[in-house]
């Protein structure tokens, strides 16, 4: 509700008046409390004055002798409202006359002991001023009053002190309190009245124009607000209705030309972007506005033209609007082909931006172009060393020794070549699905124990520790007994060569999910977190120079990948830099029907 302006004005308004009231209120409340107080006081030291004037007993210096008299007086004078004590100035004051209901008890008592009496009045007094104080005594509202009465020698020789309830007080006090406090609710309700009425005039031409608003954002924009003043809210109404008419106008004009481009983009095979010399987008093609995420409100965004390859455009340099471009977007590669169309001022308007997608030729092209880069580097570098140590066995001042020793590299290297060929053979025949698998059914843990029977030597050689844990009754699996033995041996052989030496190899075996499951895993120089979705690729290496040192040709993991892949398998890296790495390979349990 108090989300409304009318409301909040009328709250505002409220609040204004209901303070000022409080305000007022109090005020006068306060000035009326004072004034009826004083004018209390007023009375009662008029009276003492004339008491201790006009009495011939006060005015005589033997009260003691005169008491009786002084009693008659102050009892003639004293009001039902009031109480008048006559109290003597001697070493204890004491209270000769009173006008209390309990007279015959506090005549001849001290004054400091009776509870209506306050000291420090009598106190003042006696030093010859007069004192007033208030104060309430058993929920009794009083006004003390100590007037000081002097001897012929001008001294002080007693006081007359005299209470009054003030009850008549603060009753006309509360009265008017209540009187005020009808005419708070009385003012409130005609506040709240009247601020209804005024902001009913301000917010009902608002909501109207609010209202209109929101049918033409449904998209009827037929829409006229009736003017009804000529003050702001009046020309707020004038400014919605030429909008209107502006708006409906623009709206047209822009349909026309929508209906233009769509006719022609909307049938094209590659993705159109038509955009404005400001960068905002006028037209996409659904195949464009897929392929750069615009969205159905293309039009209320500017294309970055840097995005594609095209910061280099200049509207001003003519030879800088057309041509072609070769970008990628989300992970696809695109010929990008634009040229300038001019408007109906024949200037300049903007760009048509043409999106061929080529991801299919480029990537091929940079496999084929990537391929023969590692093939020919790989063979480069042993034929290289095959033909200057050829070339150096050719001269005849060599002794038997280093030819010997020549010999031994180049069969190294020919047998180097050899495993690259092998490879690439084995990599071309899985591709084409050429390899004859001969599935039988096996062992892991048989095929295990016998790879690290066959990699012992290698093991001891570096002082590698070696855990071996193979569960019992593991299901058999059905596959190529070649194919899987090679890739348990490269992966093994991997972690011996990249585990420094005295380290630890763990080989675990075992059932799980419906799968067998080995894992093997060092405690190596690992593999960085950037290099990992890239070590299956061919010719993919980690440190290029090393593995080549090591005697790795870049395709083992790759083959590794391929096999397990088409024996319905899944082969898992996870490493961590100086730590190790893991490696794990599931391959799906079966049986061979007799």
């Amino acid at each position: 509700m108090f989300s409304s302006i009318k409301w909040r004005f009328i709250v505002i308004y409220f609040l204004l008046v209901f303070i000022a009231m409080v305000i007022i209120g109090i005020f006068i409340v306060d000035k009326l409390e004072q004034h009826q107080i004083n004018s209390v006081i007023t009375s009662m030291e008029y009276k003492l004055e004339n008491i201790a004037s006009y009495s011939t007993y006060l005015t005589s210096d033997d009260w003691v002798a005169n008491r009786e008299e002084i009693q008659d007086t102050i009892t003639e004078y004293a009001s039902s409202a009031e109480t008048l004590y006559v109290i003597l100035n001697e070493d204890i004051p004491t209270i000769i006359a009173s006008s209390s209901k309990q007279n015959d008890r506090i005549i001849g008592d001290s004054a400091f002991q009776q509870r209506f009496i306050d000291p420090t009045l009598v106190l003042k007094a006696f030093e010859g001023e007069t004192a007033v104080n208030k104060e309430v005594i058993d929920n009794i509202p009083l006004e003390h009053v100590a007037y000081p009465v002097f001897s012929s020698n001008g001294k002080v020789k007693g006081i007359l002190y005299m209470t009054s309830d003030l009850k008549n007080v603060y009753a006309t006090v509360n009265e008017s309190k209540t009187i005020l406090t009808n005419a708070t609710f009385l003012a409130l309700g005609i506040t709240v009245l009247l601020g209804f009425m005024i902001a009913s005039s301000i917010t009902e031409p608002i909501h109207d124009v609010t209202k209109k608003a929101e049918e033409m954002a449904m998209g009827n924009f037929d829409q006229f607000v009736e003017v009804k003043s000529d003050d702001e809210i009046g020309q707020l109404a004038n400014m919605f209705n030429h909008l209107t008419l502006k708006l409906n106008q623009t709206i047209q004009d822009m349909d026309l030309e929508k209906s233009k481009l769509d006719t022609i983009f909307n049938y094209m095979a590659e993705g159109v972007v038509a955009i404005d010399r400001n960068g905002s987008i006028i037209h996409a093609n659904p195949i464009a506005i897929e392929l750069l995420n615009l969205g159905n409100n293309f039009n209320e965004k500017v294309f970055n033209l840097s995005d594609i390859n095209l910061g280099n455009i200049n509207y001003n340099i003519t030879n800088s609007l057309e041509g072609d471009v070769i970008t990628e977007i989300n992970s696809q590669v695109f010929k990008v082909k634009y040229a300038p169309f001019k408007n109906e001022k024949n200037d300049i308007g903007g760009l048509i931006i043409v999106f061929q997608d080529i991801t299919r030729e480029h990537r091929l092209d940079n496999m084929r172009k990537e391929f023969v880069a590692n093939v020919s580097h790989e063979l480069k570098t042993p034929i290289t060393t095959i033909k200057s140590y050829t070339e150096t066995l050719m001269e005849d001042d060599i002794d038997k020794n280093t030819k010997d020793r020549f010999l031994t590299v180049i069969d190294s290297e020919c047998d180097r070549m050899t495993r690259l060929v092998r490879d690439l053979l084995q990599l071309s025949n899985l591709d084409y699905k050429k390899t004859n698998w001969k599935k039988v059914e096996i062992s892991t843990g048989e095929i295990i124990r016998d790879i690290i029977s066959k990699l012992d030597l290698l093991i001891k050689e570096k002082g590698h520790r070696l855990i071996l844990n193979i569960e019992e009754d593991i299901p058999n699996v059905v596959v190529d007994k070649d194919g899987i033995e090679q890739v348990i041996l490269n992966i093994i052989s991997n972690s011996i060569k990249y585990t420094e030496d005295n380290g630890i190899i763990e080989i675990n075996n075992y059932e799980a999910e419906g799968d067998v499951v080995i894992s093997i895993k060092d405690n190596g120089i690992g593999i960085p977190q950037m290099d990992q979705k890239r070590i299956f690729e061919r010719f993919y290496r980690v440190e290029k120079g090393r593995s080549r040192d090591l005697g790795g040709t870049g395709l083992g993991l790759s083959i590794a990948k391929e096999i397990i892949e088409a024996h319905n398998g899944n082969i898992v890296l996870n490493s961590e830099p100086n730590i190790g790495t893991e490696v794990i390979i599931k391959l799906p349990t079966s049986v061979i029907q007799s």
